[in-house]
């Protein structure tokens, strides 16, 4: 009896096509991840002695601030923010941030933003511009996973049918 080739043999194929398909997925859903990573949206607002960075998730504002001079975080402040007409108040955490939660976050457009800050003799007012953008439709999401479904199936299909021509064409040589 003659040696066999080392390959896939004829069980084997469509398990092989299958995982194909699931790393075709896998990389399409890594590259669409990296989309939405960055996408929070951010405010960064800097006076002579202070800076101030808002992280916006949802309706919920983080707010981080620091002196410019050695980068210390700035606790027991009583910080005010000024965003589109109206003065909110904030909420020290036990971290040493800020929180904010105000609808108007979740409001599309630019948005001109004011951090009030008092610390005993400090008053400070430190500006910036907070961008949030349109939120994007949940059904380009949804739509876009059944699109690589239909590619990875086809995928799968198209690599079995090839195993399977190429085993019968070995069959009827022998």
């Amino acid at each position: 009896m003659g040696r066999r080739k080392s390959g896939l043999s004829p069980a084997s194929a469509p398990a092989f096509a299958f995982v194909l398909a699931l790393a075709v997925l896998a990389l399409g859903d890594a590259f669409g991840a990296g989309d939405a990573a960055g996408s929070a949206p951010r405010v960064e607002a800097r006076s002579a002695d202070l800076l101030a960075v808002g992280l916006v998730q949802g309706e919920r504002m983080s707010i981080h601030l620091s002196r410019v001079l050695d980068n210390a975080p700035l606790r027991d402040a009583v910080v005010a923010v000024l965003l589109r007409g109206a003065t909110h108040p904030t909420v020290a955490q036990a971290d040493g941030s800020y929180t904010l939660v105000t609808k108007d976050l979740t409001l599309p457009g630019a948005a001109a933003i004011e951090f009030q800050v008092t610390q005993a003799q400090l008053h400070e007012t430190l500006k910036g511009v907070l961008q949030v953008a349109a939120a994007a439709p949940a059904a380009d999401d949804r739509s876009n996973g059944r699109q690589m479904w239909w590619w990875a199936l086809n995928f799968g299909v198209c690599i079995g049918f090839l195993f399977l021509l190429s085993r019968r064409k070995k069959s009827a040589q022998a």
